[in-house]
């Protein structure tokens, strides 16, 4: 859930932050040096599969934790994702108009 709120307050409509710069945030907000790798991408593909359920129930992309943002659509991440590599794509052009 920390992810999740992470992500709906911090990565704004039309922007886009690498994993690396999310683990940095949520690093520096609880003063540690760093997150682990591993846990971040695990729980970030919970997030993504969580919000991903909630648009395919009917919820405006607006209601979600905006995972696109974050899991570029050329990561390994983005391809085991059931949202795919092309709706990633898709949102991330519909945000730049």
């Amino acid at each position: 859930m920390e992810l999740e709120d992470y992500l709906k307050s911090h990565v704004p409509y039309g922007t886009r932050k690498e994993i690396q710069q999310v683990r940095r945030e949520l690093a520096a907000l609880h003063g540690a040096d760093a997150t682990c790798p591993v846990s971040t991408a695990i729980f970030l593909r919970t997030v993504a599969e969580a919000a991903w359920d909630e648009i395919c129930g009917g919820k405006a992309t607006t209601e979600v934790a905006p995972f696109w943002r974050v899991i570029d659509p050329k990561s390994p991440l983005a391809k085991k994702l059931r949202a795919g590599v092309q709706w990633i794509e898709q949102q991330r052009l519909a945000e730049q108009a």
